[in-house]
């Protein structure tokens, strides 16, 4: 693998540095768990959409740049280097529309993407459900067959972004008498403000609703709604699930920028004696390195024309645990400072406690690694 860049990537970072020097508001815009700071960020979007900065790796006829793998990492690190907000679109652009890339209809990329590219439509993941979380395949809620599509009826939990979002993804049963779990699922496209759902927020430690529950009663949704064919949900969820632990979801750019940010905090905060926290620091700075590499050469593959494969699931236990140590490395800087204050770190704390969770709970992909990596025989399952 070639670790230079060439010269049109180099050019691409500069354009992407000189826009985001140009608009990346001054002052942070308000946490996105707030009414107000979503409809800030939701601006944001629109403001990046507008330049066609929002989503640089689709193509250009969904207001993408059309560039390849590599560039959306260069893009990335340049983002979040300039301190650019977070992307409440997040669960949109990189989980529903690769999937919808990958198995969706021409029809549906064409009403679904151009909005969710400018933020005027955010999107919403909602899988989990009570008894459902890492053993997805055990879902209850239904989708029974009705005139012109489908009735959906069940709840949803932990749904990331649903207290504000417009519209979620997920998978429902529809087929009940299938022998296997994985079998007879169908995955639907739906509005949060249709009559029949209830949205419920979840405040987090700090009171925020980061997440939401869902009650579904009886709401339709029309067959163009259908992601992939009917029956078949388990087989495009996995292709969601592939990029969310995989590329997409954490890029190394967001925790580069972290660790330097951290290697500052360091020098304006750190005793200069006290060498145990010198060394988490450095291992901040080391991991954040190791990870920016890692991505790139599973990026290489898949522009090789590789699949994500099972190494997603390196991916999220990496980065998961990774987020928690760099942030109470931060906390530790800060000492009192850091607990009581409102500050990026503190938010950033709360939020990475929930990274071994979500994506697939890391015991799940320690499994998928012991089984489909190292050939180890299946064990607690």
């Amino acid at each position: 693998m070639d670790l230079d860049h060439s010269p049109a990537d180099e050019a691409f970072r500069a354009e992407a540095r000189a826009w985001l020097a140009a608009h990346v508001p001054l002052a942070p815009l308000p946490s996105l768990e707030t009414a107000e700071g979503f409809a800030a960020h939701r601006a944001w979007e629109s403001e990046l959409a507008a330049d066609r900065w929002s989503v640089v790796s689709w193509p250009t006829a969904y207001g993408g740049r059309g560039v390849d793998i590599v560039r959306w990492l260069v893009f990335e690190e340049e983002y979040y280097a300039a301190g650019a907000p977070g992307r409440v679109s997040q669960n949109g652009i990189n989980l529903l529309a690769p999937t919808l890339f990958d198995h969706g209809t021409q029809e549906q990329r064409a009403r679904v993407l151009p909005s969710m590219a400018t933020g005027e439509t955010i999107w919403a993941q909602a899988w989990s459900e009570p008894e459902a979380g890492s053993d997805l395949a055990s879902l209850t809620s239904r989708a029974v067959r009705t005139d012109g599509g489908w009735l959906l009826s069940g709840q949803k939990t932990w749904s990331s972004r649903a207290a504000f979002a417009d519209r979620a993804f997920g998978l429902f049963r529809s087929e009940p008498d299938t022998p296997k779990p994985h079998q007879g699922l169908t995955y639907l496209m739906f509005d949060l403000r249709a009559p029949g759902v209830t949205v419920r927020p979840i405040g987090r430690l700090d009171g925020r609703p980061a997440f939401a529950e869902l009650f579904l009663d009886s709401v339709f949704v029309p067959d163009e709604d259908v992601i992939g064919e009917v029956g078949q949900g388990w087989r495009v969820a996995m292709s969601t699930a592939g990029n969310e632990r995989g590329l997409t979801l954490r890029s190394p750019g967001r925790f580069l920028a972290a660790a330097d940010r951290l290697a500052d905090l360091w020098r304006t905060h750190a005793d200069p004696a006290d060498t145990a926290l010198r060394d988490r620091v450095a291992d901040a700075v080391i991991g954040a390195r190791a990870y920016q590499l890692f991505t790139y050469a599973g990026a290489s593959r898949f522009a090789a024309g590789e699949p994500i494969g099972p190494e997603s699931s390196l991916n999220k236990v990496f980065w998961s645990e990774y987020d928690i140590a760099l942030h109470e490395t931060a906390l530790d800087l800060l000492g009192p400072e850091g607990e009581l204050a409102d500050t990026d770190w503190s938010e950033g704390y709360v939020f990475s406690l929930a990274g071994p969770l979500y994506a697939g709970t890391n015991e799940i992909q320690r499994d998928i690694i012991a089984e489909r990596l190292l050939g180890l025989p299946k064990g607690r399952r």
